[in-house]
């Protein structure tokens, strides 16, 4: 051998070996479920045992580089996790899911800068994206109880919702509700007795709801909204009030939670629908009522992940309105559940991962006037409304929707009965 050799390591014998792609190679394989990483380095990890979870430095400089090796072929079996400690990993922030479960693979990732953070630079299969981590907690805010309210009652990511807490904000109902920049939700436009609005009120990944923020768009009532792009919202549809004054309009929330200004509406203009999120970003309004067009509708409108509304898509199922629209799973599934067309209906639409809307089933129990939110990371929850027409039979009862999408019965719950209120999912953290 001739020429400069450097980056090597001691042996116990004395010698001095030359490091592979200029790394020293540390000589321990890493059989654990946690290891910390340096830069510098390459490691072997060996998961035979258990999945191991691989913790990076929680300070980089561009150019830094670690090396990660399945050391004997088993991360299809037992995957490795990347902590990425802080720093971003290909853009994302450490809240994101990082997993590596090809076998015989391995990870040569280098440190650009504090926007990109680690960047793969080749792994031996395509770069994995890494999966925003799942909604933990919900918030039920808002409604009508004899009187309009900004009463809130937060839901644990056991399911459990809690007493009413003092309320901020213009008290209303009818609005709609949606989770935004991945781990807070925004409360927007509604009915103020008898006046529609146009304010919003962000909350933040604690659960606490801020002040009225200035209104933009349509002030409307009596429609929903829901995620939609992986981290921004859309409201849509709805009544201006005073008459039958429905609308088709929509309004996008960036993922700063900034309403923008109306955009024209697709589909059919009506209110009382319900909307969830599908597959990869993308969204569905379904159901309502418009009483210039045969009144209660089975319609449904899709979003695609830049969030342009979809012309009509021919109806399945009972035509209804008032009813309510849950995600389930890992939020790429979700259903229509309830509803009212003269009386109260327990039935729901399963909605699969291609925005596809299943035939009627039947379920347990009926709700209106209200709205639901993921918990738990793969769960729903339907609280609060009414089980009964004309605005009789308000519950605080609650309804638990499993994560592989059967609804139970309704139980006690915590809270003031009220309808009109809404919920969206905030927080990462259990």
């Amino acid at each position: 051998m001739s020429g400069i050799v450097q980056n090597n390591i001691l042996r116990s014998s004395g010698t001095v070996a030359v490091s592979a792609a200029g790394l020293n190679w540390n000589s321990t394989i890493i059989t654990g479920s946690t290891a910390t990483v340096e830069a510098g380095n390459g490691y072997w990890i060996n998961t035979t045992s258990n999945t191991c979870t691989i913790t990076l430095p929680s300070s980089a400089e561009a150019g830094d580089q670690i090396v990660l090796i399945d050391f004997l072929r088993t991360w299809g079996t037992n995957k490795i996790i990347i902590d990425s400690n802080g720093l971003n990993y290909q853009g994302n922030p450490d809240t994101y899911t990082v997993e590596y479960t090809t076998s015989g693979q391995s990870l040569n990732i280098v440190y650009s800068d504090a926007t990109k953070g680690w960047i793969p630079l080749d792994d031996d299969v395509a770069a994995l994206e890494p999966v925003a981590p799942a909604i933990q907690r919900g918030i039920f805010a808002f409604g009508y109880a004899g009187g309009v309210v900004n009463t809130k009652n937060l839901v644990s990511s056991s399911g459990v919702v809690s007493a009413d807490a003092t309320g901020v904000g213009t008290a209303r109902y009818s609005m709609g509700a949606s989770t935004y920049g991945g781990d807070k939700a925004i409360f927007a436009f509604g009915n103020v007795s008898g006046t529609a609005t146009n304010l919003s009120n962000l909350v933040n990944n604690s659960g606490v709801v801020g002040n009225d923020v200035t209104g933009v768009g349509t002030a409307r009532a009596n429609f929903d909204a829901t995620g939609y792009g992986g981290d921004k919202a859309i409201f849509a549809y709805g009544n201006t009030l005073g008459g039958d004054n429905y609308v088709s309009m929509s309004n996008l929330v960036s993922n700063q939670g900034v309403v923008a200004t109306d955009v024209t509406g697709v589909g059919l203009a009506r209110e009382e629908l319900a909307a969830c999120s599908f597959g990869d970003g993308n969204a569905i309004f379904g159901y309502g009522m418009n009483n210039t067009a045969s009144d209660y509708q089975n319609i449904t409108n899709k979003v695609n992940s830049s969030g342009v509304v979809a012309s009509n898509t021919t109806g399945v199922g009972t035509a209804r309105k008032d009813l309510i629209a849950a995600n389930y799973s890992d939020g790429t599934v979700g259903m229509f559940i309830f509803g009212e067309a003269g009386l109260y209906k327990s039935i729901r639409n399963l909605v699969n991962n291609l925005g596809v809307v299943a035939s009627d089933t039947s379920v347990t129990g009926t709700d209106a006037g209200t709205g639901s939110t993921q918990y738990g990371g793969d769960k729903a929850i339907i609280a609060f409304g009414r089980t009964a027409s004309g605005g009789a039979g308000l519950t605080n009862g609650r309804i638990l929707i499993s994560n592989t999408g059967s609804v139970a019965g309704i139980v006690s719950g915590a809270g003031t009965a009220r309808n009109g209120l809404r919920a969206a999912g905030y927080s990462y953290s259990a």
